[in-house]
């Protein structure tokens, strides 16, 4: 028998996105009777709630005190259902296998289960996506959500220690699709709350690194290298996912301000992260920008070989291109171009072989 389960979510101004992401919910629910919506309202004042209640089950308001988790936890609270699934407006349910998840509650009654996130942004011209796991799902039971700011799960008797599990959930996350000026009220908002959490405890990374990614998000790459250094200072765990995130936007941030030859100190931590494409192609960059065509080279085949890849492009079109651009570099015009007709419809390569053919036919 289908166990019931209660999807919550918490909104202020999602008129853009909230209709997608509930849809989405009732399209892959539709054959199920026991799934309800949960919608929380923490102060509106666009059609949030109006589109909300086209969907929901209950539309319900709950004032703003500068916590996310109390708003986490008050729309729990309102649920019919123990089983929890925790949604944000700008996630939107690709994939749902009702039977596999039944399968999984009977299993793991006293776990939390982890759905996978795409989450799509721009870069380089293109639409890109980095695949993270998140504990989303569980049983209100045992867990609830603690922190003002990126809240997380916690078992009720033993914390953060508890068993975790995979979902047959897929969801896209579109909210970093939009401009700086669209994102810096959120940035702003997150910062302000993740610096009151760090009065309290100023020797916690995590904090550190969260504020790194707030400054990620709209593109200064000086601030947020300057918090990712602070949280490196730290012995953090290198099999941490948020660590191996990190390592891969300090790089980044190292590489856009200038700071490449600092970014040569990598190579101290090469072999606790290089079992992902992501670094091998940060660090390919990293020689690339040093001068180290050779060894730039060699990174990125090992990425084009490397089975896992959280970013979309680092084991495929990213290398590729990279390669095409050292061949170009060294003068192999042809090499080059092969490269880049091998990268698909990504636009730096569909630029360099417009240019690259041009200049041939000029020529």
């Amino acid at each position: 028998m289908p166990y019931p389960v209660s999807v919550c979510i918490i909104a202020k101004n999602e008129e853009k996105h909230i209709e997608k992401c509930l849809s989405s919910i009732r399209s892959h629910t539709a054959e199920s009777a026991d799934f309800e919506i949960i919608v929380v309202d923490t102060g509106s004042t666009d059609r949030t709630k109006e589109i909300a209640a086209k969907y929901a089950d209950k539309v319900l308001d709950f004032t703003w005190v500068n916590d996310f988790s109390a708003a986490r936890n008050y729309s729990v609270a309102q649920a019919s259902h123990d089983y929890i699934l925790v949604l944000d407006c700008d996630e939107i349910i690709t994939r749902l296998d009702m039977d596999q998840l039944n399968a999984l509650m009977e299993t793991h009654p006293e776990a939390v289960g982890r759905i996978a996130i795409d989450n799509h942004y721009l870069s380089n011209q293109t639409d890109t996506v980095y695949r993270d796991r998140l504990g989303r799902f569980f049983n209100r039971t045992f867990f609830h959500f603690e922190s003002p700011i990126h809240e997380q799960i916690v078992h009720r008797q033993t914390g953060l220690q508890y068993d975790s599990y995979d979902l047959p959930i897929l969801v896209d996350h579109v909210g970093y699709l939009g401009s700086i000026e669209a994102l810096r009220p959120k940035v702003e908002r997150n910062n302000t709350l993740l610096f009151q959490e760090l009065e309290k405890d100023p020797e916690n990374p995590y904090l550190y690194f969260q504020i790194g990614q707030s400054y990620n998000m709209i593109y200064d790459y000086e601030k947020s290298y300057q918090y990712y250094q602070k949280a490196l200072a730290y012995d953090v765990d290198p099999d941490a996912e948020w660590v191996q995130m990190m390592i891969i936007a300090y790089a980044n941030a190292l590489l856009h301000t200038g700071r490449e030859a600092e970014a040569l100190q990598l190579e101290a931590v090469y072999d606790a992260f290089a079992s992902t494409a992501d670094f091998l192609c940060i660090m390919g960059r990293i020689y690339l920008a040093n001068g180290q065509y050779i060894k730039a080279m060699m990174e990125f085949v090992k990425a084009i070989h490397c089975p896992v890849a959280r970013e979309s492009g680092t084991n495929s079109f990213i290398p590729t291109y990279n390669i095409g651009l050292i061949n170009e570099m060294m003068g192999d015009v042809k090499t080059a171009l092969t490269h880049y007709r091998n990268c698909g419809d990504f636009p730096m390569a569909v630029e360099k072989i417009k240019e690259l053919t041009k200049d041939a036919a000029l020529g």
